[in-house]
């Protein structure tokens, strides 16, 4: 399973930007999302940027990243942390992202 990490961006230089998150400063390549302003929230994978973000869908996976980082420490007892972590889990089932899912005929 991959999981890309919210990160912020800080500047531009050139086709890559200065973005922080969770582990730091760090440089990331911009080709797939073109130009960053500062503040904006990507999704970074393996040193690129891959998707131009909302300060809330950031919160939304920085919130799953501390529970299930919690979860692999041992700590899954603490309900109300994993709950936050996965509201948009709870009391439904997933849904298959639209392309996903069977044509209709």
């Amino acid at each position: 399973m991959c999981l890309a990490l919210p990160m912020q961006v800080i500047r531009m230089e050139g086709t890559t930007a200065l973005c922080e998150g969770r582990n730091g400063i760090e440089r990331m390549d911009t080709m797939l999302t073109g130009p960053l302003e500062p503040g904006q929230w990507v999704l970074c994978f393996l040193g690129a940027a891959r998707e131009v973000i909302d300060a809330e869908r950031a919160a939304q996976v920085e919130d799953a990243l501390v529970a299930l980082e919690s979860i692999l420490h041992g700590d899954g007892s603490n309900e109300a942390l994993i709950q936050a972590g996965f509201a948009d889990l709870i009391d439904r089932e997933p849904q298959l992202p639209e392309f996903l899912r069977p044509a209709a005929n």
